[in-house]
């Protein structure tokens, strides 16, 4: 079915909007959150929780895409979750993920290297947009859906080795573009 029809179906507060959208979008959904989170029955749980999500506010939100909509709603779901279960000792999934990102992005803990969310949001598109789209493509997949090195290195045919390489030379890229837009790392 069309995004534009389940949306419609949200709009006419009718369940089948919710079949619909987990027919079209439930395996993109999981395999967001499982990235995320390892666990099956918790990413189970954030899918469900982005499907009410999109029922209590579609309407007022009128999303131009369903897809980016449901992985926005589903990937804050999960790293929320993963925050709270990673204060409660139970998880080490992301924890390799986001340290890979540490010498390339600032911390948001520390207010003398953070700049405002908006400005560095604008920075991080405009050096997306610079990439060549496989580039871009694996970036986002590993830092935006969470896919592994390995299952990247699979689906581009090169080993998990060289697949770190590239991600490596990736983030060194993302830090230096950064460094000349004054950001202190």
């Amino acid at each position: 079915m069309e995004d534009l029809r389940i949306v419609e179906l949200y709009r006419r507060r009718d369940e089948q909007a919710i079949v619909e959208t987990d027919c079209k979008y439930g395996a993109y959904c999981r395999r967001i959150s499982e990235n995320i989170l390892s666990l099956r029955e918790d990413a189970d749980e954030c899918v469900n929780d982005t499907y009410h999500a999109a029922w209590t506010h579609i309407p007022p939100d009128a999303p131009l895409s369903l897809r980016g909509y449901l992985g926005r709603i589903v990937r804050n779901l999960s790293l929320s979750r993963y925050r709270k279960n990673r204060a409660a000792k139970r998880y080490e999934g992301m924890d390799l993920l986001l340290s890979e990102l540490n010498d390339c992005v600032p911390a948001p803990d520390c207010p003398e290297k953070t700049l405002e969310g908006a400005e560095l949001t604008e920075y991080l598109n405009a050096w997306l947009r610079s990439l060549d789209a496989d580039d871009r493509a694996l970036f986002l997949r590993r830092y935006w859906y969470g896919d592994s090195v390995k299952s990247l290195a699979a689906a581009a045919g090169c080993t998990a080795n060289q697949m770190a390489q590239r991600m490596l030379t990736l983030r060194k890229r993302l830090r230096g573009f950064l460094e000349k837009k004054g950001v202190s790392i």
